[in-house]
């Protein structure tokens, strides 16, 4: 969604949204259920490491990688792991929204629905705030808010660090 802004070789090089530490496992993806029936008809894609949850009348999945860690090293990364040699191996229509919206999350701050930026975007953060502020209010911001309404199960709760959009 911000390819127009950023470089995608950077992100492609970056990788860094696509690893997890323990403390930011609240950030790995949600898969919607048309995600979750694109990746099982992809023989090539492990459906396995998708735990589906049915809750408030919607149907999501998401991975559990606490058991993928190594040492007890609070800074150790997990790779996602729909992650490969070359970058994400999921199709448009695999790929979960949260990844596409990338670095940008939708929260809920205090019963408002905010479009917040990931402050950990080492691309993102090389531009002005007020540039991609500007950029995200007046190209994205209404779809998005849009799509995490009809989609409220995709909504995270506000971390004070994300600044807002």
């Amino acid at each position: 969604m911000l390819g127009k802004i950023l470089k995608k070789e950077d992100c492609a090089a970056c990788r860094f949204c696509c690893s997890f530490r323990r403390t930011s496992l609240w950030e790995t993806p949600i898969f919607t259920k048309e995600n979750i029936e694109a990746i099982k008809t992809n023989p090539s894609l492990d459906e396995t490491v998708l735990n589906v949850i049915e809750k408030d009348g919607y149907c999501f999945a998401k991975y559990d990688l606490s058991g993928q860690y190594k040492t007890d090293d609070a800074d150790e990364e997990v790779p996602c792991p729909y992650l490969g040699e070359n970058g994400c191996i999921l199709s448009d229509d695999e790929k979960p929204w949260d990844c596409k919206i990338w670095p940008l999350r939708v929260m809920n701050k205090d019963g408002e629905i905010v479009v917040a930026l990931t402050p950990t975007c080492p691309s993102i953060n090389r531009l002005e705030f007020a540039y991609v502020k500007d950029f995200v209010s007046v190209n994205l911001k209404k779809d998005i808010t849009e799509y995490a309404a009809a989609h409220p199960f995709l909504i995270k709760e506000y971390h004070p660090d994300f600044p807002i959009i």
